[in-house]
């Protein structure tokens, strides 16, 4: 058998083993054969075997047996199309050979384009003759045989200005010279020295002059004349000289005039006149510059056996130089921001040595640094250190940035430009980075941007205060503009919010939200695989624990996608609340996963306190039952842990259970736990030193037991009601009753009196000890315990801080806040350890919040303890109700305030229930009446019931209007009876007077009560949700995370109520008419009770709507004009509408009223529908007269005189009836020239008589008068008097009256006065300058008539 050839047989073998093949006769394995040519017309086979031959040009073919002629597709891939095949025109007999031939152009039809350039005229130069047999081959060391680079047109290679030079030398032209300057250039040069170490190189040749402008033959010789000359004097002037002409230059020249040469040319001229770009303050003296950098300024020196390294090339050995000392002054731009690792900013004129590593070859090196852009291009570097580097030194300013440390120094929000230029696409990118330590600094990174840790500490501090496991969703508050694509649809076309969602890209959506942005770019599975895979170190476990956290804070569908992330909560569970755990071996262990933390807890606390589905869930399917018992069942120092983690991990444990106590759920486990739970109660007394280290972990530990001890007991007292529902429920939706009972908390109720007994002993130290027996009765817990903890000097001193502490009295606080954006809500929560507030340690309200609930309960069973304690705190609540009333700066509506606002409102709610009703208190009952009006439409969502309670129970009381019954409606009466004596006449044709009203108002306040809550029936399910958390009807409760904050609970003008509410009711057509035929039932009453409470609060209450702008009321009370044709008519309505508008005399009508575009449109309507249905009533009549005053705007006096002319015919309002003093209509003296002809074109053509609108026929003669008779030149220029005298010649052809009655009104025209018989005061006879100048102006009309 023929072995195969190897590689190391040699040529003797090969040639030996083909010998050996050829004797053996075996098949070859491939034949040669040769494939005919069908474009030569050749046949396969035999025909093709005969030609071969003949044929000179053959070619050999390898085939190999058994080989298909085609080649079988290996994948069913599609045939290839053509997408130009389709235009083509094929037949079927067409040959596909010949058609390539047709196209094939052949090489001779490419030639025979080639046309020969026409050489005759070119001169023939042959080379220079030299002694050597071939030419000198050129290399790079020769570097005296080269152009200079100012002659050579810029930067060229060595190689390039070696064949310039050579052809200098050979007397032709340089490629990139001009002739002239080629012949004139000669290889010496001089330099001369200029002031400001600028270095001139003066050449024999010309370089500015070109001679181009020379006539003549020898214009190149006149340019090197000229240019020696030039030379000659720049020789021989000194210095100084320079200088001089150089700033003589600069004087007569501009600067744009040095420019204008060819930049080639010109760049070393212009050197010489531009000065240094310095953004300096002040001008500074300029550094001289430094010398071309020389190989003794090398650190190492080159050798002759380095290639290519015997030429130095200084532009490139710059970076080698010292860096530039920084600016020693403060420039007037703004400069770029430039930060350390650290985060902190580098001032720019702080020098800072250069082995801290920030100083780079960037933009400004001299600085010391990076800029944001430099930190972006860093993160996504190819080196693994740069980008971990970059992404820590973000996080570190975005931590420094939450803090608010850059916003006295920075301009602009450095958040705000971190997310639009991408960050949270920066971070999600390297969190897919395939290195850890760069996945570590993005979570890091991450986290900073996400999270504020002094944020959630005083979360923590507020969870044991009333209600203080609820807590606002973080939604931004910007609300999303509606498409334009759904205006006009239908409701059931219209896209739904999660479809729009669904629709928005990433970025559209990160922009709006950043936590939504996040989840839609799949954050959560990817932090799972780093937990459950990657394993990272304990500060990457805490940093993904505490954002998994913070985006559970962001709303409850947020929260339900933590919880439905596949194996999220499994891994957290497993890996970070186990069971069972050793102890670790070292105080800070390498990794976490394996042992209980207390960030985790927490996480399951946010996730629980989303809703009760969601608590449910990890009580039952995820075992946090389990583990609660685990930890909760022993002491903190029994748990193989540290004790620091022990205490903190056992708090929130509590913490976790009180949320799903809250719920009525987990309440079996407080019966399984009852003896540890005691136990623990009763080692509360055991105090700790105040220096110890645990102390506060301790407190906390305390105080989520005893939030434990309250929901557990809340739940407890729900049972038998849930008990009989379920009973008469009948098969109905009912809760069932929890497990506990109000057996099983009785028990603590001895063992909590005893600690608080004893807490207000070790207030001053006593140690004298009193016997409680009867602890159960009310008075000994007033007597013994409430009073002296109130009365305590302690106490005392910690009330006497609520002004300092609270946020309503401090709204315009210079404090600055963190630096914060609308896509990424916060709660304002740096620093709040060294500032005056609501959760400091000196604030008396989670005392105050906790007494009040108390004494609230006291009171419901004993209402005569409540006098005892109340007289304690009588003068602080007086002066805090004072600060509140004299305050009345509204608080800002925002994340930043809104959790901290909520508990200061239950505070002043709870000080207005517990006033009681006593003679005493009485004298003050206007005063906590103004806070309750204040206080309603400050409540936040999620304080409907205490709304509820306000207008229940207080902000409509007798007892609170004091003046309803102590002579208030007599003083009004007599104040009117003042006025009629001086004034002589009523001040408004009403038959009752205001005194009346008030009194009947008085009376009918059950009814306005009524009234109101009937118009605010639609908040009734918010109520109730509102009631069951406030009084701990926990079964009922679905979610502990409040309403989202989009406003108030109540309007600002909620006092207008009834009116808007009908008006929206009713609807108003677009041309001003009603669209409804009659009224609904009952709203006569509804808008006489809410004028009578209107009427009294402007004159008992004017302080509690001064937060209601009065264009704002005139908008409100203009509803009741349009919504009916009739009801403005009504007695009732009249009698209250005509007290009020003496209150709306400082209308500001400019600024367009909250809710309305402009008050223009509205008065449009009132216009159009005073012309419907006024029927002239005088009323009516005077609310359209009100806008028309001088101050306001001539938009709606255009409106009157032009488009509803009409209604001037119907306005029979007198001068007494108006109200308003006339000088308001006609001072100053109009200067619109429009409207002052709808003025005279309306008196002329008999729209405007006396008899039918007086008003505005005496504002009209004003006017115009005015304006005849104006010794104005401003006014003269405008050219009207003529055309007006020329309409007033012409009167007795225009009007019914007498000609005379008329003219002697335009000219005899004095002032208004009001007790006159037309409501003005007329001349006798023109006085003589007012007659020369009507002669002059009728002159005038006649010589322009003439």
């Amino acid at each position: 058998m023929l072995r195969r050839p190897k590689p190391t047989d040699s040529e003797a073998d090969l040639l030996r083993e083909q010998e050996q093949f050829l004797v053996s006769g075996a098949p070859s394995a491939a034949n040669v054969v040769r494939r005919p040519d069908k474009r030569r017309g050749e046949a396969g086979g035999e025909a093709g075997d005969q030609n071969r031959g003949s044929e000179g040009d053959q070619r050999d073919v390898v085939t190999i047996e058994d080989l298909p002629d085609q080649l079988p597709s290996l994948t069913p891939a599609p045939p290839k199309k053509s997408r130009f095949k389709g235009s083509r025109v094929t037949f079927e007999d067409d040959d596909a050979e010949e058609r390539l031939d047709r196209h094939d152009i052949h090489i001779s039809a490419v030639l025979s384009r080639i046309v020969e350039r026409d050489t005759s005229s070119t001169p023939v130069n042959l080379p220079a003759f030299t002694g050597m047999a071939f030419p000198k081959v050129l290399h790079r060391s020769e570097t005296g045989n080269q152009v200079p680079l100012s002659l050579n047109g810029g930067k060229k290679s060595i190689f390039a200005r070696q064949i310039a030079a050579q052809r200098i030398k050979e007397g032709k032209t340089p490629l990139h010279c001009e002739p002239e300057a080629a012949q004139t250039a000669e290889p010496r040069e001089k330099t001369v020295l200029l002031p400001n170490t600028h270095v001139l190189t003066l050449f024999s040749g010309p370089r500015l002059i070109s001679g181009q402008g020379l006539a003549g033959p020898n214009s190149s010789g006149e340019t090197t004349r000229i240019h020696r000359e030039n030379q000659a004097k720049l020789q021989a002037m000194s210095e100084s000289e320079i200088i001089e002409e150089q700033k003589k230059l600069l004087s007569q020249l501009g600067r744009q005039s040095l420019f204008l040469h060819d930049n080639s040319d010109s760049s070393s001229a212009a050197a010489l006149f531009q000065k240094p770009k310095v953004e300096m303050e002040a001008e500074e003296k300029e550094l001289p510059l430094q010398p071309a950098v020389t190989e003794e300024d090398l650190p190492v020196k080159p050798q002759k056996e380095w290639v290519h390294m015997d030429k130095l090339e200084p532009e490139k050995l710059e970076w080698m130089r010292d860096l530039p000392a920084p600016r020693r002054k403060g420039t007037k731009k703004a400069m770029q921001a430039r930060f350390d690792f650290a985060g902190n900013l580098i001032p720019p004129t702080e020098d800072l040595p250069t082995h801290l590593g920030l100083h780079h070859h960037g933009e400004e090196p001299e600085r010391a640094g990076y800029s944001l852009q430099e930190l972006f291009l860093l993160s996504r570097s190819q080196v693994i250190q740069q980008r971990s580097l970059a992404l820590s030194t973000l996080a570190n300013i975005l931590t420094k940035a939450r803090a608010g440390e850059y916003l006295s120094v920075l301009k602009g929000s450095v958040m705000s430009t971190l997310l639009d230029a991408g960050l949270l696409f920066l971070l999600r990118f390297a969190l897919d980075d395939s290195v850890e330590g760069v996945m570590s600094a993005a979570v890091h990174a991450l986290k900073a941007l996400l999270v504020c840790e002094e944020e959630e500490e005083c979360l923590d501090c507020t969870f044991s205060w009333f209600r203080g496991l609820s807590t606002f969703p973080l939604l931004p508050s910007a609300q999303e503009e509606e498409d334009e694509e759904d205006e006009g649809l239908d409701e059931s076309m219209k896209e739904t919010a999660k479809e729009k969602e669904e629709r928005k890209s990433d970025h559209e959506v990160a922009r709006q939200d950043v936590v939504k942005g996040l989840l839609k770019m799949k954050l959560l599975p990817r932090l799972r695989y780093m937990l459950e895979v990657i394993r990272p170190s304990p500060r990457v476990v805490q940093d993904v624990l505490d954002v998994l956290t913070r985006i559970a804070r962001h709303s409850s569908s947020s929260a339900t996608q933590v919880l439905d992330c596949p194996r999220l909560m499994e891994t957290v569970m497993c890996n970070f609340l186990p069971t069972s755990w050793s102890a670790p071996s070292l105080p800070q262990p390498h990794t976490v996963h394996g042992l209980p933390l207390a960030s985790a807890m927490k996480l399951l606390r946010v996730l629980a306190a989303s809703g009760r589905h969601a608590c449910a869930r990890l009580l039952n399917s995820l075992g946090v039952s389990e583990r609660l018992s685990c930890l909760l069942s022993a002491e903190p120092r029994e748990l193989l842990l540290d004790q620091t983690q022990a205490l903190r991990i056992t708090t929130e444990a509590y913490r976790l259970w009180t949320v799903a106590a809250a719920y009525g759920q987990a309440c079996k486990l407080f019966i399984d736990l009852y003896p540890a739970l005691v136990k623990t109660l009763q080692s509360v007394h055991q105090a700790l030193a105040p220096s110890d280290p645990l102390l506060p972990l301790q407190l906390h530990r305390i105080l989520a037991l005893l939030s434990l001890l309250t929901q557990v007991t809340h739940t407890a007292g729900c049972h038998q009601e849930l008990q009989a529902g379920m009973a008469s429920s009948q098969g109905e939706d009912c809760p069932p009753p929890p497990p506990v009972s109000w057996s099983h908390v009785t028990g603590l109720q001895t063992s909590l009196l005893g600690h608080l007994k004893s807490f207000v002993k070790s207030l001053d130290n006593s140690l004298q000890k009193q016997s409680m027996e009867a602890l159960q009765e009310l008075e000994h817990l007033t007597s013994e315990v409430l009073l002296p903890l109130i009365s305590h000097s302690a106490v005392q001193g910690l009330i006497k801080n609520i002004k300092s502490s609270s946020v309503v009295c401090n709204v315009q606080s210079s404090h600055l806040g963190p630096d914060s954006i609308p896509s990424l809500p916060g709660l304002a929560c740096p620093g709040w350890r060294d500032r005056p507030g609501l959760v400091v340690p000196s604030s008396p309200f989670p005392l105050l919040s906790g007494l009040g609930l108390l004494l609230k309960t006291i009171m419901g069973i004993h209402k005569g303890l409540i006098c005892k304690v109340w007289y304690i705190l009588y003068m602080d609540g007086l002066d805090y109700s004072r600060w509140i009333i004299t305050g009345q700066a509204t608080p800002t509506l925002s994340h930043t305030r809104a959790w901290l606002l909520r508990h200061e409102h239950l505070v002043l709610y709870l000080l207005l229930e517990l006033v009681p009703i006593d003679p005493e208190v009485a004298k003050h009952a206007s005063l906590y009446h103004q806070v309750a009006l204040v206080l309603l439409p400050w409540l936040l969502p999620g304080s409907e019931y205490l709304a509820h309670e306000l207008l229940s129970t207080i902000i409509f009381s007798k007892d609170f209007i004091s003046e309803g019954h102590s002579g208030g409606p007599e003083a009004i009466e007599l104040e009117e009876l003042k006025l009629h004596e001086e004034t002589q006449h009523h001040p408004f044709p009403s038959l009752q007077t205001v005194g009346t009203i008030l009194r009947e108002a008085c009376i009918q306040l059950p009814s306005i009560r009524g009234c109101f809550l009937t118009h605010l029936a639609h908040l009734e399910s918010s109520v109730l949700v509102s009631r069951d958390a406030f009084l701990g009807r926990n079964p009922w409760i679905n979610s502990h995370l409040l309403p989202e904050l989009t406003g108030p609970t109540l309007p600002s003008d909620w006092p207008f109520l009834p009116l808007v509410s009908l008006y929206e009711r009713m609807g108003v057509s677009d041309g001003g008419g009603l669209a409804v035929e009659e009224l609904p039932p009952g709203a006569l009453p509804a808008v006489t009770h809410c004028l009578q409470w209107l009427l009294l609060l402007e004159i008992w209450r004017e302080d509690a709507l001064k937060v209601i702008p009065p264009v704002a009321k005139l908008a409100r009370l203009s509803c009741m004009f349009l919504c009916s044709s009739d009801l403005f008519l009504e007695r009732p309505v009249q009698n209250l509408i005509w007290g009020l508008p003496s209150k709306l005399d400082s209308l500001d009508l400019n600024i367009p009223p909250p809710g309305l575009a402009s008050f223009q449109d509205l008065y449009s309507a009132l216009l159009a529908q005073y012309e419907a249905v006024s029927f002239g009533d005088r009323l009516f009549g005077c609310w359209v007269l009100l806008p028309l005053q001088r101050r306001y705007s001539t938009a709606m006096r255009l409106a009157v005189f032009g488009e509803h002319v009409g209604m001037l015919r119907s306005l029979g309002v007198t001068l007494e009836q108006l109200g308003i003093p006339m000088e308001r209509f006609t001072s100053p003296p109009e200067d619109s020239l429009p409207l002052l002809r709808l003025y005279f074109r309306s008196l002329v053509t008999g729209t405007l008589k006396h008899c039918w609108c007086p008003v505005l026929y005496v504002v009209a003669l004003s006017h115009i008068n005015s304006f005849i008779f104006s010794q104005d030149a401003a006014a003269q220029s405008l050219g009207i008097t003529v055309s007006s005298a020329a309409l007033i010649t012409s009167i007795p052809f225009l009007f019914f009256l007498p000609p005379q009655v008329l003219r002697n009104h335009l000219l005899l025209f004095r002032l208004p006065y009001q007790h006159s018989e037309f409501g003005f005061d007329m001349y006798e006879q023109l006085p003589p300058i007012r007659a020369k100048n009507y002669l002059k102006i009728f002159q005038n009309h006649n010589t322009a008539k003439g």
